[in-house]
């Protein structure tokens, strides 16, 4: 289910009304450390340059504090979710992106295959403005056809695991014990998403309960839109930036 756009006068309130949101992300968005972009944190930067051998339960803590502090991950996850209802559906979209993420994460660091991490992060930004689009319904009032979702959240799951792949080549990090270290990295990267995503289903389920549930669900998709269009401008000024 999608939320439908308002018609008439009244979408024109609730919009004006809505995209004032925009200046407070911008802060919010702006005024975030490094270590909460999906990224590595500083003093995880020093830990795995340092680290050598099998170190199983630091790499899972390190993932799952990924997972848990990355709010472009939260964002895409809440819109991915906002409209699921049976838990058979969170586990085949939580699934899917759980893989895609996977296997580039392995692959790329594995392969050594790495690209500019401001291209892929502005993609990952673009990935939250594809849900919230589709989330309000704008791919079928706009184009009349309706993206497989459940491809749409492989794919982007795959661009979110090689755009943590490619910060973890920025900084070199011991052959000794690497397997062991990415599986155990990924497995921290999986507990953290359970545990987000239990949140986010806790407090969707009492959201979804209240009166005012349809007319706020508009208003999160449009600051969820807005956020991740702040998160693709500050990449791609990043980008130009560098060159």
């Amino acid at each position: 289910m999608r939320f439908p756009f308002l018609p008439g006068a009244a979408a024109i309130a609730v919009r004006l009304r809505h995209w004032l949101l925009l200046p407070a992300l911008s802060l919010l968005i702006l005024g975030m450390p490094e270590a909460m972009a999906h990224g590595v944190a500083e003093g995880d930067k020093g830990f795995i340059q340092e680290s050598s051998g099998v170190m199983l339960l630091p790499f899972i803590y390190l993932g799952a504090k990924h997972m848990i502090t990355g709010y472009d991950h939260l964002l895409f996850l809440f819109g991915v979710v906002f409209f699921l209802y049976r838990l058979k559906d969170v586990g085949l979209y939580v699934t899917l992106f759980a893989v895609g993420h996977s296997v580039t994460l392995l692959l790329g660091v594995l392969l050594e295959i790495s690209v500019n991490a401001y291209l892929i992060d502005a993609i990952i930004g673009f990935s939250v403005v594809y849900k919230a689009l589709d989330n309000l319904g704008a791919f079928q009032r706009w184009f009349g056809y309706q993206p497989d979702t459940r491809t749409a959240t492989l794919v982007f799951g795959l661009i979110h695991g090689f755009g943590l792949a490619t910060k973890i080549l920025d900084y070199p990090i011991s052959a000794d014990g690497l397997i062991p270290n990415l599986l155990a990295f990924n497995v921290g990267v999986e507990i953290g998403q359970l545990l987000a995503l239990s949140a986010i289903l806790i407090a969707m389920g009492y959201w979804r309960r209240a009166a005012g549930f349809w007319r706020h669900a508009y208003t999160a998709n449009v600051a969820m839109l807005s956020a991740g269009f702040l998160l693709m401008g500050y990449q791609l000024t990043g980008l130009i930036v560098s060159q």
